[in-house]
């Protein structure tokens, strides 16, 4: 991989390890805010996916599509706002996104077809797609190697609080006789808080990264940083972290992706216990991100492909055994839990690079959506024909498979014996 040295860091440049612990807690505080409206936006086509169906007059296909025309939206937004977070500073594009972001959420509230939705998801999806690699870029400038896991971790939990909150807000909303669209409503919450990112992020376009001697050259990206991943020495690691991340994504699309229509449709569960079992769930995966995240920064960043492993276990589980409530809750606890494995999935891919590339690298996450744009076309043209739970088992080997490809990729972290 080559890349141009321009100059050395200018004398007096901050490093991050001499800013304060609480400087550095406020910093991912905050980014805990703006990651927490992220899941809560991304998750409304999946959570409220059946009473959008309802309300806009659409078939169980053309809902599946929304979640292909979100992802797309990620894709492409992944691509173009990791490599500009890159060139034009962190903090300066997350702000540009959390506004974005907050807007297109807003805009759900007036849409009346299909069309109007696709539209509205496809602009949403291009600002979430670039939350995930801008976070990464600066907590990852921010802390250490040996404590990043960790930090993902806490990170990756907010986000399952977050739709946790939302599945239970929305099961008591609409099992309330209110409107769906109040969901909607928290998109003002991150426009706000955008404007006060200059508070609490550091400059990392002046800040020194963890870890990175001062004195060493400032190396910049190509003007597009993303060939960088493709030079000969790490193409074919680029190529199998998109294949694993694709292959979770359609695991989660095949399976939790349909969850709440499963558990309406087949299972006949009023909305609100639907909400709340979906809320414990995720409960558990909020509680497994920093479990996994932990044993990451012990035992390496590999160690999280046994959760897939465990995970594809536990949906046939899930799916085909009679169950009274408090043993299917166990069950749905325990795949939440192991759904978290791929939280250390941030730092571990912007370790695999140079600092520079650290955003850009880390939207890889996201590249791998092109792999799983089509699963929810493909699984609800299926339902018809197998029925739901046969194609949710689709799931389990797309979990296998990723685990397998993830043991096969390098490890970061030196682990002691």
């Amino acid at each position: 991989m080559t890349a141009i040295a321009v100059t050395t860091i200018p004398p007096g440049r901050p490093r991050a390890e001499d800013l304060s612990a609480g400087r550095r807690y406020a910093a991912l505080g905050f980014l805990m805010v703006g990651y927490f409206f992220y899941a809560w936006s991304w998750n409304t086509v999946d959570i409220l996916r059946p009473y959008i169906r309802d309300s806009v007059g659409m078939t169980i296909a053309q809902s599946g599509w929304l979640y292909s025309i979100q992802s797309s939206g990620a894709l492409v937004g992944a691509v173009v706002m990791g490599q500009v977070a890159d060139r034009i500073g962190r903090r300066t594009a997350l702000m540009i996104v959390m506004l974005g972001y907050g807007s297109a959420l807003l805009a759900g509230i007036w849409v009346t077809d299909f069309w109007q939705l696709a539209l509205e998801r496809g602009l949403m999806g291009f600002f979430l797609g670039s939350m995930f690699p801008i976070t990464v870029g600066i907590y990852s400038g921010l802390f250490a190697s040996r404590t990043r896991g960790t930090v993902a971790g806490f990170v990756l939990g907010i986000y399952n609080v977050a739709v946790a909150v939302l599945s239970f807000a929305a099961g008591q909303t609409v099992a309330a006789g209110h409107d769906w669209r109040l969901m909607l409503y928290v998109g003002i919450v991150p426009i706000v808080a955008a404007l006060f990112a200059p508070l609490f992020i550091p400059d990392d376009r002046r800040l020194v990264p963890w870890g990175v001697d001062p004195d060493a050259p400032v190396i910049a990206a190509r003007p597009l940083p993303i060939t960088e991943l493709f030079d000969a020495g790490v193409r074919r690691q680029t190529l199998l972290l998109v294949t694993m991340t694709g292959l979770n994504f359609f695991a989660y699309q095949a399976f939790t992706g349909w969850a709440t229509t499963y558990l309406k449709e087949v299972r006949l569960i009023p909305p609100d216990v639907v909400g709340t079992v979906l809320a414990f769930q995720f409960i558990a995966a909020a509680l497994g991100g920093f479990a996994w995240g932990r044993m990451s920064d012990i035992w390496g960043r590999r160690v999280g492909a046994w959760g897939f492993v465990a995970a594809a276990l536990i949906i046939p589980v899930y799916l085909f055994v009679p169950l009274s409530p408090i043993p299917f809750a166990v069950v749905g606890f325990s795949y939440g839990f192991m759904l978290s494995a791929s939280a250390v999935w941030g730092p571990w891919f912007s370790e695999l690079y140079p600092p520079h590339l650290r955003s850009t690298a880390a939207s890889i996450y996201n590249w791998g959506r092109i792999i799983s744009i089509m699963a929810p076309p493909l699984t609800g043209a299926l339902v018809p024909i197998w029925g739901m739970a046969p194609v949710m088992l689709i799931g389990c080997a797309a979990f296998a498979l990723a685990a397998l490809v993830w043991r096969s990729l390098p490890e970061t972290l030196k682990v002691a014996a």
